[in-house]
């Protein structure tokens, strides 16, 4: 059974680091696959992990700048993945499976952002929902005998505050027939995202993998937002101050990487989430759930945390990606 969705006594705030979150945890044997692990979050999620001892593996689309940005790490692997394509998540969850017996941390943290205009992968489904979820729907599948085999596994899927910006339409998933809006497309992946970890961990709690959501924060520092926001827009949002530097306000939801990346750390090793999932965090805590005309900046809404939604989701996402988890 899905864990309440209730912030519990955490040991972590809004300020703590990846660091501080993985201070104390050796994570030797550990097998971990972080998808974008080789640019902001994911990145600094994979320093922290190889630091503590984990044996990590990167899937990456460019591999040249992952190669590039990943020189320094011992410990990890880097493999080809374009999350847009089956035939290539396919490919790489075969060769994963051939030399890795198990996964303990599946670390579903790759994502594109309000795509200007509309994008389609090559079946035609709109590019955010088809990366940012099917894609790694479809990955956590093909990986589901490792995960199952780690007993203990645990898979975390960012998602973020831009789930307040809609559910998922079930009748025009990939704007075949609504007018297409780059947020409003966004915000359908990340609750997509929030969705199918409130499922997974249904589905998995009885082969000990449990599955988490969540937002990191607003964080400039990342190339995530380079289709959608300009210095001055970003100005106007108070998230770069007048000189252009970012502004560090972590409790108002502006962070540092390394603070940003703490909340997905601490979902995927923290020990006072043992026993529990299915629930959607932010600030290294379980957020609170708000109304579906709530104000507020944070907590998860509605759509997001839907068993029924949930439900309906893995369905969806079985028939367009033609998987089951077997």
């Amino acid at each position: 059974m899905s864990s309440p969705q209730a912030p519990i006594d955490s040991d972590f705030r809004a300020s703590s680091t990846a660091e501080d979150v993985i201070k104390g945890h050796d994570l030797s044997g550990k097998t971990v696959v972080v998808t974008g692990g080789y640019a902001g979050l994911g990145l600094e999620s994979v320093r922290v992990f190889t630091a503590a001892g984990a044996k990590v593996t990167v899937p990456a689309r460019d591999l040249t700048k992952a190669r590039k940005a990943l020189a320094a790490f011992r410990n990890v692997t880097l493999e080809s993945l374009d999350l847009a394509d089956p035939k290539s998540i396919d490919a790489f969850a075969a060769r994963f499976l051939a030399t890795n017996p198990k996964l303990d941390i599946l670390m579903n943290n790759a994502g594109i952002m309000a795509l200007p205009t509309l994008n389609r992968d090559a079946r035609g489904y709109e590019l955010q929902f088809s990366t940012n979820h099917l894609g790694h729907f479809q990955l956590t599948q093909a990986l589901w005998p490792a995960l199952k085999a780690a007993k203990g596994a645990r898979v975390v899927a960012l998602s973020s505050r831009g789930h307040h910006f809609g559910g998922v339409d079930f009748d025009d998933p990939n704007f075949e027939r609504r007018a297409y809006d780059p947020w409003k497309a966004y915000g359908q992946s990340k609750s997509a995202n929030a969705l199918f970890a409130l499922h997974l961990d249904r589905i998995g709690e009885r082969h000990g993998v449990r599955a988490f959501s969540l937002h990191p924060g607003g964080i400039v520092a990342t190339d995530l937002g380079r289709h959608s926001y300009d210095e001055a827009r970003l100005k106007g949002m108070g998230y770069l101050d007048a000189q252009g530097r970012p502004v560090v306000d972590p409790e108002n939801n502006k962070k540092t990487i390394a603070q940003g990346a703490s909340t997905q750390v601490w979902c995927a090793v923290g020990e006072r989430l043992n026993g529990m999932g299915g629930v959607y965090c932010e600030n290294c805590n379980i957020a609170r759930p708000e109304p579906a005309d709530s104000q507020e900046l944070l907590g998860v809404r509605p759509w997001a945390r839907d068993p029924m939604l949930a439900e309906r989701l893995w369905t969806l996402s079985e028939k367009l990606t033609g998987t089951t988890f077997r």
